[in-house]
């Protein structure tokens, strides 16, 4: 049986989540398959880098955290987008996650990308465990 956490534990969570995360984090999407774990070290090529706002990630509710409004991003480089990981402003991966058009955790507008584009992202959203 799996172990399953209160919405308000959840929530408290991702709230500790977004100050791990800190003001000023780095959003960034990679080509190819997800890391193993957020340990390990990113690969792929980096596509995009969004700065968050000063403001800090966002605010979780029922277990969710939801990224605060990003500005659009010019790409660095070209490719498909396969992953994201959300670092600290010093660098550190804290979250990494899937990246798509629907049914992802990061949504963008599209996930061909070409170096010079503006990008931009709809939604990213990071679910605590144990629902």
């Amino acid at each position: 049986m799996a172990i399953q956490y209160s919405t308000a534990a959840r929530t408290n969570s991702m709230t500790q989540l977004a100050t791990d995360i800190g003001a000023n984090a780095q959003i960034i999407i990679y080509t190819g398959s997800m890391p193993a774990n957020v340990g390990t070290a990113a690969t792929g090529t980096l596509l995009v880098q969004f700065a968050g706002n000063a403001g800090g990630f966002g605010t979780a509710s029922a277990g969710v955290l939801t990224a605060a409004a990003v500005a659009n991003a010019t790409a660095a480089g070209s490719g498909t987008a396969g992953y994201f990981r959300i670092n600290t402003s010093g660098g550190t991966a804290v979250v990494q996650g899937t990246v798509g058009t629907s049914g992802a955790d990061m949504i963008v507008t599209n996930t061909s990308i070409n170096s010079g584009q503006t990008c931009t992202f709809t939604s990213l959203t990071v679910t605590a465990f144990g629902a």
